[in-house]
């Protein structure tokens, strides 16, 4: 049975029906299940005839969603006070105001729906959405609403809901025997039949990386260093890492998975210092660490295992505070 109801798929309907423009928004640093979110949201929006602005803080730093870019932008269009009560604000993969990133305009205050899919979601007050922390990607909810809602999902839109759900469940390895991913294989296998290529959906993840972030890979690895009996591994990204290697195209995802795989190892912390003196960081674990927990201790959240977090300080002095706080659940 899928996990969305009924009667929660004619919550966004109303919502949906009850304004007349919207804004379309997921969190800054977007990734494939984000972009794919919106994109499914947009689709849905379009079969009820309603126009839409797709919102996003970037940047775009992965190479697989480079190409969605142009259909983005940060800076919404001006509303006046009587349009903005006509304007819906829909947030999706991630329910918090400050993870949307910096925004050239006020979208506090509008009519809100979340569709997210994040353990450590709250939503703002006065909104209103569907949270499951169960669901493998944010972009199986859109495709279960486009179904309830419309009906057969397009192909182009089959391919962008695949992509999504592709990146988020890391083509299905984070997935196990729960009746949520048993369901989701089966929304998948709608997708196929729509026209989604798993093959070139796989090609478009993995291929095209720039030869920097091969060699920036390589960087990382040397500088992991385990902790807590060796069932912890730290890296990072310097500064002058960044300058030598570029901003885009960093393959984490082959980072997580390289060391993960490494004898012993339960979680995996890669830090990057983004400014003297302002730190981004992701967490991954095996399955039974719950790196949101530790996320939220530094301001961040996400999944049971994959989450993240954006904090001011240096390196040097967060790689103790993380060690301690995972000293506590390992």
């Amino acid at each position: 049975m899928d996990i969305l109801t009924a009667s929660e798929a004619e919550k966004f309907s109303n919502f949906i029906k009850s304004h007349d423009f919207f804004f379309i928004i997921g969190h800054k640093e977007p990734d494939g299940d984000c972009i794919a979110s919106c994109l499914g949201i947009a689709a849905i929006l379009k079969s009820f005839n309603k126009e839409y602005q797709l919102l996003s803080a970037g940047p775009f730093k992965r190479n697989e969603i480079q190409k969605y870019e142009k259909q983005f932008t940060n800076t919404p269009v001006f509303l006046d006070e009587a349009q903005r009560k006509q304007t819906g604000l829909i947030i999706t993969d991630c329910s918090e105001f400050t993870r949307l990133g910096e925004i050239d305009g006020d979208l506090k205050g509008l009519d809100t729906f979340i569709i997210d899919h994040h353990k450590t979601s709250q939503f703002p007050e006065g909104a209103q959405g569907y949270v499951n922390s169960k669901a493998g990607a944010c972009a199986y909810l859109i495709q279960l609403y486009y179904e309830k809602l419309v009906g057969a999902v397009p192909e182009e839109t089959a391919k962008i809901l695949m992509f999504g759900i592709c990146t988020d469940t890391g083509f299905f390895r984070f997935l196990d025997t729960s009746d949520e991913a048993a369901d989701l294989l089966g929304a998948t296998s709608r997708l196929v039949s729509y026209g989604a290529n798993p093959r070139q959906i796989y090609n478009d993840i993995n291929n095209g990386k720039a030869y920097s972030t091969r060699k920036l890979l390589g960087v990382l690895l040397n500088k992991a260093e385990r902790y807590l009996n060796d069932r912890l591994v730290i890296t990072y990204e310097s500064l002058e890492d960044t300058q030598k290697y570029g901003k885009n195209g960093r393959d984490s995802d082959a980072l997580y998975q390289l060391l993960l795989s490494s004898e012993n190892t339960q979680a995996v912390v890669f830090l990057r210092q983004d400014t003297p003196n302002t730190c981004t960081g992701g967490f991954r674990s095996q399955d039974k660490i719950d790196v949101s927990a530790v996320a939220a201790k530094f301001g961040g959240g996400g999944h049971k295992n994959a989450a993240g977090m954006s904090t001011d300080g240096k390196v040097e002095n967060l790689i103790p505070k993380i060690v301690r706080e995972f000293s506590k659940i390992m």
